[in-house]
């Protein structure tokens, strides 16, 4: 039997959900809720539509429930990626692919003003407290998931990148492990289709991806290493700390906050431009700031509030995500406050 055969479903329940009954069709579909939208998240680069395509996924599956087999070809759970694979291949005939701001061109001036804000679609950032619980190694296919590299914003900024189907192929088969028949099946390509497609998705990967990567590994708690540097950029930023900020950025740290398209490369660069926010005298000047420590795409994140004088309070401004390497910061992509939802945080800055 292939990966995707993990006959864990209750037979009892699978014939009891076939005839109707709505209870029982959930108790087999939503233990699979946070990996289908791990799934959709990769193959879309957004997270408000992974939500949405979930919802869709088990829409589906109910209608067509009542032809599911538990002793056909597929598991439930590998029935649901099924079709949340080809509900994402749908959208992704009519949406274009989401970047970040170093996709789209050269590294900025941090001299100059920033370029105004793009309506493009972005990519988004996943909260960490929504990934699944990840089972140890030799639990069986769920294991697979999610890993840590799979989900980090570098990977996720690459294969979107990848066709819509060479995209699929390699997520199905590289990072959940389905065999290649599988895969082919799941989304109705042949065999050497399939293999072709990962072929050439591999060898994007391998140039775009950045060359300082860890190996795929399970999501694990922060380290503390990542602690530590994340403590070191919050109480900068909370400082207007410009020395302490540069004794944690690396060399070459990017640094983006879409939907402005300006990024900056370099750490005089990234300098340059904090400086700007720090300076009172800035007309980029943001104000004092608080910040609190979360977690997004396996990373260490600050959430940011600035000074809201005439509301006499700190107001969400910027979610920052860090890639933290050998104990520096070596990317900061910084999300709008309309990310804060979706990571449970308040709009105004609890008190301390």
């Amino acid at each position: 039997m292939g990966v995707v055969d993990d006959r864990s479903a209750d037979l009892a329940a699978v014939e009891a959900a076939r005839a109707g009954d709505a209870a029982a069709f959930a108790g087999l579909v939503e233990p699979h809720r946070g990996e289908l939208r791990v799934h959709c998240y990769r193959m879309l680069g957004s997270f408000d539509e992974a939500e949405d395509l979930v919802q869709e996924t088990f829409l589906l599956a109910w209608r067509g429930f009542a032809g599911f087999t538990a002793t056909g070809r597929w598991s439930v759970r590998a029935w649901l990626y099924r079709i949340a694979t080809n509900a994402c291949l749908n959208v992704l005939t009519r949406t274009p692919r989401r970047v970040l701001p170093a996709q789209l061109g050269p590294a900025g001036d941090p001299h100059l003003p920033l370029r105004p804000p793009v309506d493009h679609p972005w990519l988004q950032p996943f909260p960490d407290q929504m990934l699944p619980e990840i089972p140890s190694a030799d639990a069986g296919p769920e294991a697979t998931a999610v890993s840590r590299e799979t989900i980090e914003l570098a990977f996720l900024a690459s294969i979107q990148l990848l066709p819509p189907r060479q995209r699929a192929a390699l997520i199905l088969r590289d990072v959940l492990g389905w065999p290649a028949r599988d895969v082919a099946a799941a989304i109705e390509q042949s065999v050497a289709s399939v293999n072709s497609a990962l072929q050439r998705a591999r060898a994007t990967l391998q140039e775009h991806l950045p060359q300082r990567r860890i190996e795929w590994g399970p999501v694990s708690e922060p380290t503390d290493e990542e602690r530590q540097v994340l403590s070191r950029y919050m109480a900068a930023h909370e400082n207007s700390d410009a020395a302490e900020l540069a004794r944690v950025l690396s060399a070459d740290v990017r640094g983006s906050m879409p939907p402005h398209v300006t990024w900056f490369e370099g750490r005089a660069a990234v300098l340059v431009a904090s400086r700007k926010g720090f300076d009172p005298a800035s007309p980029q000047y943001t104000g004092r700031l608080r910040t609190v420590a979360t977690r997004a795409n396996g990373q260490p994140a600050a959430a940011c509030y600035a000074w809201d004088e005439a509301a006499g309070e700190f107001r969400a401004f910027s979610l920052d995500v860090l890639r933290v390497i050998d104990g520096e910061i070596t990317e900061i992509v910084s999300f709008g406050p309309d990310r804060f939802p979706s990571f449970d945080l308040p709009v105004v800055a609890p008190d301390r």
